[in-house]
C-alpha cells in the first residue's frame, strides 16, 4: 500500500499534539499536517482544569484561539506557599508569588480542558485527522519517515512528531530510553466548591505526605491537585464525597472555609520520567513522550505547549529557506531549546518534593529558613515567576506570529 505522503505527522491528538498542528497551519497555509491518535477526537466529560502560563496564553492568542477559551479561563493573580507538619492545625505562609508579575498581568490562567478542547478541536480544520489509528512501525531511514498502522496504511513526512503521551509508543519504536522514579505517590485531582473566596489566588500547601495545591476557577470553586501516599490516595477516591470533604478541609485549614466536592475524584501514579533523547532521524517528542515532571508546580502541560512553540519555529524557519525541515541540524536546535528548560525543571519540581515530603524538625526548620530568604529576594522571586510564567525565548511565547 503506498504511504500518505505529508510534510509534517503528528502522532498523538492531546492538547500538546493539537496546538503543534495547528500552529503549523495556521502560520504556514498550505502545509500538509497528518494528525493521528488512536482514538476520535473528543470533548472532556469531566470538570479538569489545566494552568497556562502567561507565555503559553500569549501563544495561544497570536495562533487564534485564546478568545474561544477566555470566557471560561480564570487568572490566578497570586500564589501562596505553606510548609506544614503531619498535625499542625496552622498554614503559616512562608512564600507569596505574584506582585513581581507584569504590570499586574496573572501568573497564569486556570482553563477547563472542557473549554480549551472544542476551541483547538475546531482550529484544526486544515489537519489531515487520522483517527482511530494505532501506530505498529516507524522507520525515520531515507528522506522521509514513515509511520505504519495497525490496520495497514502508512504515511510518510519529512518529519514525525510524537505527541503521544508518557507511555509514548513511537518513542519506544526508536528504541530512545528514559530516566525514570516512581515518587511511590499519587496524584488526587477533584474540583471543590468553599465557602471563602479564592481572591484569583493559588494555594501550595506542602505538607509530608505531598504537595496539595487548590488552583482558582470561575466563582467560589477551585481544582484541586493532590499528592498523597499511593495507599492513603486509592482509601481517599474511594470514600463517599461528603466524607472526603471534612479531610480536604484539615489539608488546607482554613484558607478557603468550607468544603464541597463538585466533580468526580480520581487518581493516577505520579513519576518522573525524562527521554534520554528528544530527536531520533526524522523524529521530535513533545509534550510527556519527552517529559513527564512531578505536578508540584502545575508545569506539565506548559512545558509540553513551550515544546510547540519551540519546534514550529524551528520547522516554518526551515520551510521558508528551502531547507529539509527534518534534518538532524534543524531537530538539533529543538532539542538544544527544550532540554535545558526541561531538565531544570525536573530538577526543581523532583528536589522540592524530596525536600518537603518528610517531617523532620531540623530540616523542616532548614527549608522554611530558606524560603522566607527567597521571600525577601525580590529579584530571585521575579527570576522565579519569569521562568515559571514561561516569558522570553520562542517567538509565540512572547506573541510575535511565526
Amino acid at each position: 500500500m503506498a504511504a500518505h505522503t505529508h510534510d509534517v505527522i503528528v502522532v498523538g491528538g492531546g492538547p500538546v499534539g493539537l496546538s503543534l498542528g495547528v500552529a503549523l497551519t495556521r502560520f504556514a497555509p498550505g502545509i500538509r499536517v497528518a494528525l493521528v491518535d488512536r482514538r476520535p477526537m473528543s470533548v472532556p466529560r469531566d470538570a479538569r482544569a489545566s494552568a497556562i502560563a502567561s507565555g503559553v496564553q500569549r501563544m495561544f492568542a497570536t495562533m487564534g484561539v485564546w478568545d474561544g477559551m477566555a470566557d471560561k479561563a480564570n487568572p490566578v493573580m497570586a500564589m501562596k506557599i505553606t510548609d506544614s507538619g503531619g498535625g499542625d492545625i496552622a498554614r503559616p505562609v512562608f512564600l507569596t508569588f505574584g506582585e513581581e508579575s507584569e504590570a499586574g498581568a496573572p501568573i497564569a490562567h486556570m482553563v477547563p480542558n472542557a473549554a480549551s478542547a472544542p476551541v483547538l478541536i475546531a482550529a484544526a480544520g486544515d489537519i489531515d485527522i487520522v483517527e482511530p489509528g494505532v501506530v505498529t512501525g516507524f522507520s525515520g531511514a531515507g528522506r522521509l519517515a514513515e509511520i505504519t498502522l495497525e490496520d495497514g496504511r502508512a504515511y510518510a513526512a519529512p518529519l514525525v512528531v510524537a505527541a503521544d503521551g508518557g507511555q509514548s509508543g513511537l518513542r519506544k519504536l526508536t528504541g530512545i530510553g528514559v530516566f525514570a522514579h516512581d515518587y511511590r505517590q499519587a496524584g488526587i485531582v477533584t474540583n471543590i466548591a468553599h465557602s471563602e473566596p479564592h481572591e484569583d489566588t493559588a494555594f501550595e500547601h506542602f505538607r509530608p505526605a505531598g504537595p496539595f495545591a487548590s488552583l482558582p476557577l470561575k466563582g467560589n470553586f477551585s481544582s484541586l491537585v493532590w499528592a498523597e501516599e499511593a495507599e492513603k490516595a486509592a482509601a481517599y477516591v474511594k470514600m463517599a464525597p461528603a466524607d472526603l470533604a471534612p479531610v480536604i478541609e484539615a489539608v488546607m485549614g482554613a484558607s478557603l472555609g468550607r468544603v464541597e466536592i463538585v466533580d468526580i475524584v480520581q487518581s493516577f501514579p505520579l513519576r518522573l520520567s525524562i527521554a534520554r533523547r528528544f530527536i531520533a532521524p526524522r523524529l521530535a517528542l513533545v509534550g510527556d513522550a519527552a517529559h513527564v515532571v512531578h505536578p508540584l508546580a502545575g508545569q506539565g502541560l506548559n512545558l509540553g505547549l513551550k515544546d510547540v512553540a519551540v519546534l514550529a519555529e524551528a520547522v516554518l524557519d526551515a520551510m521558508r529557506l528551502g531547507l529539509d525541515h527534518g534534518a538532524p541540524d534543524v531537530l538539533a536546535r529543538y532539542e538544544r531549546a527544550r532540554a535545558f528548560d526541561t531538565g531544570l525543571m525536573a530538577a526543581a519540581t523532583d528536589g522540592l518534593n524530596r525536600l518537603f515530603s518528610n517531617d523532620q524538625a531540623p530540616i523542616r526548620a532548614l527549608r522554611d529558613f530558606g524560603l522566607s530568604l527567597v521571600e525577601r529576594a525580590g529579584p530571585l522571586k521575579s527570576a522565579i515567576i519569569d521562568h515559571a510564567a514561561g516569558r522570553g525565548g520562542a517567538r509565540l511565547l512572547r506573541g510575535i506570529p511565526l
